[in-house]
């Protein structure tokens, strides 16, 4: 069998399972199993495969769970986000494109680095990180009330130096001593009744308590609207990623708790990804 032989196998195998992408993940398999670059593998593509057995179970094992409907990024340990690898596993959400509209905005809009931001349910880390890495900010902290979370979240935070703290929302946090600029959340928005008809490979693989937003997808962002302002120093700024129909409902909760400035932001297929806010220290309502 030749190496093309072989990867064309492992494509057929997860086609065969109903993956979508079957030929780019069977790809990423058999470079991880048998560390091949793409340029090797046009060389050697009609050479006899001679792979070791540790590297051909290694594949075979990636093709099986694959074929389980186990996330890629899971099964490779790592996914790319705002140009940076990120270490996942099934105790984070997997990263998507679509949150790097929400720190794209934040870089954007926040060009002053001595301030300080908050991550809240900051999961693998990525926004918090990246924002570390690319924006520079004095201060940036980052909390979730998974412990095996901020340990993912840690581990990619390598060097960078990023506050972690275990907290349900604010409860580890006190008004007046722990205060922010800027406040960045990627809450838990998915209805509960919507998640049953996910893809296998988020329904069944990724931590639920990173998906449901309850019964509207609405309940964190209510806790947010409700308790950020205590938090922020005055003119500081929320940013959420919301669903791409939630942007409306997201921006009068904000409106209706005091904050000003609201905006809905798209991501780059147009539909709602991001909505900020504006908070003046203004009496609540």
């Amino acid at each position: 069998m030749t190496w093309g032989e072989l990867l064309k196998q492992g494509q057929e195998r997860l086609k065969k399972a109903g993956i979508q992408e079957y030929e780019l993940d069977a790809w990423y398999l058999f470079e991880q199993a048998f560390s091949m670059s793409r340029a090797r593998y046009f060389l050697d593509a009609k050479e006899e495969a001679a792979p070791g057995d540790e590297a051909l179970k290694a594949y075979e094992d990636g093709l099986e769970r694959r074929s389980g409907r186990v996330p890629l990024q899971h099964i490779l340990g790592t996914q790319e986000f705002m140009g940076m690898e990120f270490f996942v596993n099934a105790h984070v959400l997997i990263p998507r494109q679509d949150t790097e509209t929400l720190v794209e905005t934040v870089l954007n809009e926040q060009k002053n680095r001595n301030i300080s931001v908050l991550d809240m349910c900051t999961g693998s880390g990525c926004i918090a990180v990246s924002l570390k890495a690319l924006g520079g900010y004095a201060r940036v902290a980052a909390a979730d009330i998974s412990p095996e979370a901020l340990e993912v979240a840690e581990k990619n935070a390598g060097t960078y130096p990023v506050e972690f703290r275990q907290s349900d929302m604010f409860a580890a946090f006190e008004p007046g001593r722990d205060m922010f600029d800027v406040i960045v959340s990627n809450p838990p928005y998915i209805p509960s009744e919507v998640i049953r008809g996910l893809e296998p490979e988020v329904r069944d693989h990724e931590p639920l308590g990173a998906l449901d937003g309850k019964e509207d997808g609405l309940y964190f962002y209510r806790i947010l609207a409700e308790q950020c302002g205590d938090f922020l120093n005055q003119d500081g700024s929320v940013y959420f990623e919301t669903g791409h129909d939630q942007g409306a409902a997201v921006k009068s909760l904000l409106e209706s708790h005091g904050f000003q400035d609201t905006k809905v932001i798209k991501d780059l297929a147009g539909m709602d990804r991001v909505v900020r806010g504006t908070w003046l220290g203004q009496i609540r309502k």
